[in-house]
C-alpha cells in the first residue's frame, strides 16, 4: 500500500484543530477508526499565530504528505487516498 508499511508504518497524518471543537473531536474519532494503529499528530491550531491566520475557525483540517484530505467533517474517501485505492 502506498505510504505505509501499514499499523504503524505510514507516514503520519496531521489533524489541525483546538480544544472544545466538536467536528474536531469527531474528526479524531473517524480517523483512529478507520485508521487504526496510524500516527495522528494533532495540531492545536490556536498555538501559533500564523496557524491560527491560516485556519482560524475552518476547522478541522487533516493533511497527509502536504495534501489536505479533509476540512470541517471527516470524508471517508480521505482513507482511499492513503491506503492508496
Amino acid at each position: 500500500m502506498p505510504g505505509t508499511d501499514w499499523m504503524g508504518g505510514m507516514d503520519p497524518v496531521t489533524l489541525y484543530s483546538r480544544p472544545g471543537c466538536h467536528l474536531c473531536e469527531e474528526a479524531r474519532r473517524e480517523l483512529d477508526r478507520n485508521l487504526p494503529g496510524s500516527r495522528i499528530v494533532e495540531v492545536d491550531v490556536d498555538s501559533d499565530g500564523e496557524l491560527r491566520r491560516r485556519y482560524g475557525w475552518d476547522i478541522p483540517v487533516a493533511v497527509w504528505k502536504g495534501q489536505t484530505l479533509f476540512r470541517h467533517r471527516f470524508d471517508p474517501r480521505c482513507i482511499r487516498i492513503i491506503i492508496g485505492e
